[in-house]
């Protein structure tokens, strides 16, 4: 009975971390050099045109609708979310770093960087410092940043596409990004951004994806 009894102790202890951070792996990580080869595993190599289907949530509200976003090289992308009788919900273009929303609408979508990687485009904002990475014993390599002040954002990759964005103040979570990649495809099949300060929830699950002709300048000019 002795015998069993510790074999299930060491059972309950070896279970019993799951939730938590991943564990490190102590192997060194060039972390500059990750960096890079994640920005030219996710680099645009064409215009795309990519319908999904979307939801928020947020307390006291709940939209749910389809979605279509327009992307072009190098880095500009356009997104507009509909309702499900067709009514436009909210616009916004990103240019680079640019995130431009016409005046009027919701701004519940995510600055440049989550914007950028819910696309699973890598693409830090500039100015944001890189200070760091480790490797985790479950495949991930994650990078530190620091943006400024009391944040901390950490990106994590599997085989230098993202699976995971976490932005922290003083080492709390405020926001996070979580992709589902499906190997070989080149955008995430489903992404889920969470803001914990507004305790809202943003979905987008991909439909399809279309290769197309250059689009027009001004629509990256929502605002217009």
């Amino acid at each position: 009975m002795g015998s069993l009894v510790s074999a299930l102790l060491i059972l309950v202890l070896a279970t019993g971390c799951g939730g938590g951070p991943p564990a490190e792996d102590p192997r060194p990580l060039d972390a500059g050099q990750l960096a890079s080869n994640a920005e030219r595993a996710s680099s645009l190599d064409a215009p795309y045109r990519l319908v999904f289907e979307w939801s928020l949530t947020e307390p006291g509200m709940r939209m749910q609708g389809r979605g279509v976003a327009r992307i072009e090289p190098p880095y500009r992308a356009r997104l507009d979310l509909f309702s499900r009788n067709g009514e436009r919900i909210t616009s916004a273009a990103l240019v680079d770093g640019d995130l431009r929303v016409p005046e009027g609408l919701p701004t519940f979508l995510p600055e440049a960087t989550m914007f950028w990687a819910s696309l699973g485009v890598f693409r830090p904002a500039r100015g944001m410092g890189l200070v760091g990475g480790r490797w985790h014993r479950d495949g991930l390599a994650e990078l530190h940043y620091r943006p400024g002040g009391d944040a901390d954002l950490l990106i994590r990759l599997t085989r230098n596409r993202i699976q995971e964005v976490i932005q922290q103040t003083n080492g709390q979570v405020v926001e996070e990004l979580r992709l589902r990649m499906e190997e070989d495809e080149r955008f995430p099949r489903r992404a889920t951004y969470r803001d914990m300060r507004q305790t809202r929830e943003l979905t987008m699950t991909l439909e399809s994806v279309e290769n197309v002709e250059s689009y027009p300048s001004d629509i990256w000019e929502p605002r217009r």
